[in-house]
């Protein structure tokens, strides 16, 4: 990054090492390595199936609650977004975060599509491969509950 620095100036690296500052990421090299040899040991098209039968398990499921509207399903995409009639939802999401589910709660980085579809924010669920369909039982358990809730 810095070839020299004094009290008369500064010496910078030429590209592309004048942008690498520090210690390469040894540690996320070897992790992302470890990673893919992980992920290597099954086949793609059944690990693509098992997420979209999640994501369809929790879609069909979530579709049954009255007071859930579905804001984003993409079959396979393996994320679901969705809302609560005049529940924020930072509460909705705080509510299944006590019950130990994970889900994300905001705009998700998409302002002009929030603002486009008329809602502040949504929560979004995620499918991995490492979920399972108790995973998709107890996310949906969890919804219902706050439901009741609220």
């Amino acid at each position: 990054m810095v070839e020299k620095v004094s009290f008369e100036g500064t010496t910078f690296s030429e590209l592309p090492g004048k942008f690498e500052a520090g210690t390469p990421n040894v540690a996320g090299a070897l992790a992302l390595a470890c990673s893919i040899d992980w992920l290597n040991q099954y086949s793609h098209t059944d690990l693509e199936k098992h997420i979209c039968a999640l994501q369809k398990r929790a879609y069909d499921a979530l579709s049954q609650l009255d007071d859930i509207q579905i804001i984003g399903y993409q079959p396979g995409a393996s994320v679901i977004t969705f809302v609560m009639e005049g529940v924020h939802h930072q509460d909705l999401a705080t509510l299944l975060d006590q019950q130990n589910v994970a889900v994300r709660a905001g705009h998700h980085c998409a302002h002009p599509l929030m603002d486009a579809l008329g809602v502040k924010g949504t929560v979004r669920a995620s499918f991995a491969i490492y979920n399972s369909e108790q995973d998709v039982d107890r996310f949906i358990a969890s919804v219902e509950k706050a439901v009741d809730m609220l």
